[in-house]
Formats: C-alpha cells, structure tokens, sequence
C-alpha cells in the first residue's frame, strides 16, 4: 500500500496530497490536530517522506496557514459579488465593507478549525503578499480589507487623513467579535442575534473610523 502511495507522488504532487491531508485535520481540530506522522498517514506514505517538502511542522503550518487565508479571501470575495452595484458610490462603498466583515465572520463560524489555524503562527503578518493567502481574484484577506477603505474613501465616506492604519482597526474589531463568538459569551447566541450584532459591530467601525 505505502509503496504503491510512493509510486503515485513521484511526479511531484505529494506536497499537494501532504497538504490536503493537513488541511483535512486542521478543519477538524484546528492548528494542534496537524501533526506530520498523522498528516503522512493519511497521505499514504512513510513519515520520512514529509520532509522533503516540509523540513518541520512550522513548515507544515504555515502551508496550512496560507491555505486557510486564501480560503478566507474567497469567503470574503463571494459576499462581495453579492453586492449589487449603486449609481450612489457612498452607498456601494459600504456595502462592500460590510461584505468583507459579513464574509469574515462567516468563515469564521462556518470553518472554525481553518480559521483558528489562520492564526496559528503569531510571527506571520497578515498583510504579507504571498501568492498563497491571496483568493480567486489576486488578494487576500487584509489586501481585500484595504481594497474596501480605499473604496470608501473614494467614495467620501471616510475622510484620506483618517485612512492610515484602518486597516488594523477594522481587523482588530471584526476579529475580536469573531471570538467572542467562538470562544466567549456570544456563542449561545442564535445565529440571527449574532448576525445583527455583527452589523451593528459594522456601524460603529464605519463611524469610528
């Protein structure tokens, strides 16, 4: 069996299969349930195998990470698409912010384990352009976020002196909800009660900003 799975990845792919089997139990169990003898198990080979494509689990998980990110991104882009064009730029600028947090917290809930795996390597900034993080479009989370305040400070709702570093504002927001959800005292709420007080939470971002 492990000599046949050895046949099989010879041309290259094992490091997609290594990694399928990694995103596998991270959606299960997060960043802790990735562990390299499970991940080579599942990908049907010997142990020894991983390390030619990832030198240690860090390795590994940053792979995983930037899995989990790109997935976010698509989240956030297909609430984007759902956003119906406006001859009122004002209006059209918001309703993208709030479908990038909408998107956000979506996938948050949705895909628990991906997303704590996101966030798994603290050194890792999340405005680093690797190809990897980035969705169907070219960008990823933190680029699709900036992509959303310059549209609104194009459209004149959010004034160019206060753009610096709204990025990290909204984000440091949207997120803490988003684990006050999973993890605090948000998570008896209903799915509808968590939704309106995610809009409420995009009001006063969009003001405070």
């Amino acid at each position: 069996m492990a000599g046949q799975a050895r046949e099989t990845y010879r041309h290259g792919d094992l490091r997609r299969a290594l990694l399928d089997a990694a995103l596998e139990l991270a959606r299960t169990g997060g960043a802790d349930a990735v562990v390299l003898r499970e991940v080579t198990r599942r990908a049907g080979v010997v142990p020894n195998a991983a390390y030619r494509h990832f030198a240690n689990r860090h390795e590994l998980l940053q792979a995983v990470r930037a899995a989990a990110l790109s997935a976010l991104a698509v989240a956030m882009e297909t609430e984007l698409v759902r956003v119906r064009r406006s001859r009122d730029p004002a209006r059209y600028a918001r309703a993208c912010m709030r479908a990038v947090g909408t998107g956000y917290l979506r996938f948050a809930q949705e895909e628990e384990g991906l997303y704590r795996a996101a966030w798994a390597i603290p050194d890792a900034a999340p405005e680093t352009a690797d190809p990897a993080m980035a969705g169907n479009g070219g960008l990823n989370p933190f680029q699709l976020l900036s992509a959303a305040l310059d549209r609104l400070v194009e459209a004149g709702v959010l004034p160019s002196e206060r753009r610096p570093g709204a990025e990290y504002l909204a984000w440091a927001a949207v997120r803490g909800l988003a684990m006050l959800i999973l993890d605090g005292p948000l998570q008896r709420l209903s799915r509808h009660q968590k939704e309106k007080i995610g809009r409420r939470l995009f009001d006063m971002v969009e003001k405070g900003l």
